[in-house]
Order: structure tokens, then C-alpha cells, then sequence
């Protein structure tokens, strides 16, 4: 079994370094497309859980959840609960 998880890492960490090779080969603009796009098909990832969760299909429902999600994200990261920077970098 070790072995296994040894050659996961290994194709994990080559996918790692062809996905940032690709990255260094984008224009600015293509960057930030991807950054946009990669946005949208997360806030559509968090409608499906959220709708999932409720058992609903009315996305008004879905989005009522996300809305409720993304504010409790807010107040987490407003009381520093959760930040981009490491504790010694505050």
C-alpha cells in the first residue's frame, strides 16, 4: 500500500509542476480570464451544495444558502479568524 501512495504523490506532484509550466506560459489577460472563470464554476459548485442541502431545486433557496454561507465566511474573517497571511506575518 505504501507504495501506492508514494506513486500518488509522485503523479500529484507532476501534475503540480506541468500545471504551473503551463501558468508561466499565459499572457496577463489569460491569467485573469481563468481566475474568472475558475470563480464562476466555484459559485456554481456552492449553488449545487447549498441546493443539495436544502433538497431544493430553486435556485432563490440555493442562493439564500450561499448568501447565509458567504456572510458567515465575513464575520470569521473579520474577527481574524480566518486570514490569507500566516500568524507571524500580522
Amino acid at each position: 500500500m505504501p507504495e501506492a501512495a508514494d506513486e500518488l504523490k509522485s503523479l500529484q506532484a507532476q501534475l503540480y509542476r506541468e500545471e504551473i509550466l503551463r501558468a508561466r506560459q499565459l499572457t496577463r489577460e489569460q491569467r485573469m480570464a481563468e481566475v474568472f472563470e475558475i470563480s464562476d464554476r466555484q459559485i456554481g459548485m456552492m449553488l449545487s451544495g447549498a441546493m443539495h442541502k436544502l433538497q431544493t431545486r430553486d435556485e432563490n433557496e440555493g442562493w439564500q444558502e450561499v448568501s447565509r454561507w458567504i456572510k458567515r465566511l465575513e464575520k470569521a474573517h473579520d474577527r481574524d479568524f480566518y486570514t490569507a497571511e500566516a500568524p507571524d506575518e500580522k
